[in-house]
């Protein structure tokens, strides 16, 4: 099979990230809650034989400045006691059909492990109110505030029963402070407690005020999605790092890596290694021309695109999601950033995971090139069983 090449990559772009030598410790939460059986159709296209449906885990982030010991959560993961959902949810996993385990709630996680003062967390963020990211609220102190993005408010109060078609409860937020973000630069329009910025081409709010973790404005999925961008080493911090890393926690800003890559930054390359099929075998590679033919728009551009049909689509607003992704293959293109989304089953082989590790050294521990293309295997009936043997 020829080999095609494909011309120089840009550089990736200047992200505009100020320098801190402020960290934050993150730890990837398993949350032990799974969802099988998900039409891929629902969320993006076109299809690949093959891969037409997701089987994916629901991850947690647990994020904890460093010098203060401040503590918070980015996302909850799906409550262990799911049939306690909203009705409107509940009737939609039912008409859905898709199968759904959960062995402990977030919570019962991090007090089964010690070490983590959960009655002193003073905020989970929600990503977005679905009901596999917002757990259960319940579960934590009234002086847990809960976070949200622009919209909500105004889009999605009250909860049920005040409004009898929320898809999430009046008590995941009563009775606790229930902050709404605001993004606006400048004097006029920012009345919130946090410095905003923009980062890349993400409107940014500094959360703790040092530089050491982002909130970042990424609507599409659902009205005032969030993203959080971590940093986990600093310049100069005290551990001797020279450059600072990141830990995106992408949310679903995408359900699957193959809507970011290959992008303009990250064209599918000639030789992939780790070979997709064999991540663990060292010095594997396999032809990226295997997977070229199932590309829609080339080399430089996703094997996925968001849903273009409305009314099938699990999306509320196909136009905002494409500029994240945009975003979102911008911030991808840096080998220290390691983007890490709520269900991206990939991560499950290059990742470690809480209590055993933090996420802080996965720039020396290589997660981002082992990472980069393991997503590939799922495309593995769509490049055929006789191209796989000859790997």
């Amino acid at each position: 099979m020829a080999h095609h090449t494909t011309s120089a990559a840009p550089s990736p772009p200047d992200l505009r990230i100020p320098p801190s030598s402020s960290v934050v410790d993150v730890s990837i939460i398993n949350t032990t809650a799974r969802i099988t059986g998900i039409p891929t159709a629902m969320f993006f296209g076109p299809p690949i034989e093959g891969h037409q449906e997701l089987a994916v885990p629901c991850f947690a982030f647990l994020v904890q400045h460093r010098d203060s010991g401040r503590t918070l959560l980015f996302d909850l993961g799906i409550r262990k006691d799911w049939q306690n959902l909203s009705p409107l949810i509940g009737s939609t996993l039912k008409a859905f059909g898709w199968k759904i385990t959960v062995d402990r709630g977030v919570r019962e996680i991090l007090d089964d492990a010690g070490g983590i003062d959960t009655a002193a967390i003073e905020a989970v963020v929600w990503s977005h109110h679905h009901f596999d990211h917002i757990g259960d609220m319940a579960t934590f102190e009234p002086a847990t505030a809960l976070i949200v993005g622009p919209g909500f408010k105004d889009k999605l109060l009250p909860g049920y029963p005040g409004d009898p078609d929320s898809p999430f409860l009046e008590t995941d937020y009563s009775g606790r402070d229930l902050v709404e973000l605001d993004f606006a630069q400048g004097d006029s329009g920012n009345t919130t407690k946090w410095k905003t910025l923009t980062i890349g081409h993400f409107a940014a709010i500094d959360y703790f005020g040092d530089g050491s973790f982002y909130l970042l404005d990424a609507p599409g999925h659902t009205v005032g999605h969030l993203c959080g961008l971590a940093r986990v080493t600093g310049n100069g911090d005290s551990a001797g790092n020279s450059r600072s890393s990141f830990i995106l926690m992408a949310g679903d800003a995408y359900h699957h890596i193959g809507e970011i890559r290959p992008s303009q930054y990250l064209p599918l390359p000639r030789d992939i290694s780790p070979s997709p099929f064999t991540p663990h075998t060292p010095g594997s590679t396999c032809p990226g021309d295997l997977f070229a033919a199932l590309l829609p728009h080339g080399r430089e551009r996703p094997f996925y695109e968001t849903t273009s049909d409305p009314e099938k689509s699990f999306h509320y607003s196909l136009d905002d999601l494409t500029r994240t992704i945009e975003k979102l293959q911008e911030a991808d293109a840096h080998d220290t950033i390691f983007l890490a989304a709520a269900h991206d089953e990939s991560l499950l082989d290059v990742a470690a995971f809480f209590p055993a590790s933090t996420a802080n050294g996965f720039l020396k521990q290589g997660w981002v090139h082992k990472a980069r293309w393991i997503f590939l295997r799922d495309f593995a009936k769509a490049v055929g069983r006789e191209s796989k043997t000859r790997l």
